[in-house]
């Protein structure tokens, strides 16, 4: 079954944003406030969506849309996906999977990145995974970006992913998905050290690069990869 079943499933115009109350709220720590917010408003399907790859040097761009249960309590540990240990991660992401209404996930790869660059090809990634969903989003909360490519009322965040439940859940799950996908990747190009550094620019990427060249997963655009 796909990553978008059912369980496994630029500044934002204020005009389009319909929760009043939202822009002045001030959160500090990981919270439900935005989501609950929203719901107060007469939203049903408060969606939180995150990137994670945009900065790597190689693999996909990959976003993640998800609408957690607000019935159910959080994971324990919830957070922005960089402050949590790869095994804690793992353990949030299956309990996101096994209790949120749905999430979805999309990616866009080195090639595409190359041609449309990588701020139009993350903006593609979140479109696409928030497509994805059933059932579909009726408000977004986006870690930094706005989508005015989607006619829905939204919310960008900066730092979102350590302040909203709902976009930290998606920054996990989007984390988790490409750190396995770089893991097999890594089967299939083991000279360049992916399951290590998973596409970032480490030392240990930059000189397999040296030593190597590029592969099919790099981004040829970015600085670094060609010499």
């Amino acid at each position: 079954m796909g990553d978008a079943e059912k369980k496994d499933s630029s500044q934002t115009d204020e005009s389009n944003l319909r929760v009043s109350a939202s822009p002045r709220l001030r959160v500090s720590t990981i919270s439900l406030d935005f989501e609950n917010r929203a719901v107060a408003e007469g939203f049903k399907f408060v969606t939180g969506v995150d990137e994670v790859g945009r900065g790597c040097l190689a693999g996909a761009v990959v976003a993640a849309a998800v609408i957690l249960n607000l019935s159910k309590p959080l994971p324990k540990g919830l957070n922005d996906s960089k402050k949590i240990t790869a095994k804690n991660r793992e353990r949030i992401a299956d309990e996101i999977r096994e209790n949120a209404v749905c999430y979805a996930i999309a990616q866009v790869e080195a090639d595409e990145i190359d041609r449309i660059n990588i701020l139009q090809a993350t903006k593609k990634a979140m479109i696409t995974a928030v497509g994805k969903l059933n059932p579909a989003a009726d408000f977004l909360l986006i870690d930094a970006l706005g989508l005015k490519e989607i006619n829905l009322p939204q919310k960008a965040i900066i730092g979102g992913d350590a302040i909203s439940a709902s976009i930290a859940a998606a920054s996990i799950i989007a984390k988790t998905y490409r750190d396995n996908l770089m893991r097999q990747l890594d089967e299939i190009y083991p000279e360049y050290g992916f399951s290590n550094h998973v596409g970032y620019g480490t030392k240990q990427h930059f000189e397999a690069l040296r030593k190597h060249g590029a592969c099919p997963l790099h981004r040829k655009t970015f600085r670094g990869v060609l010499s």
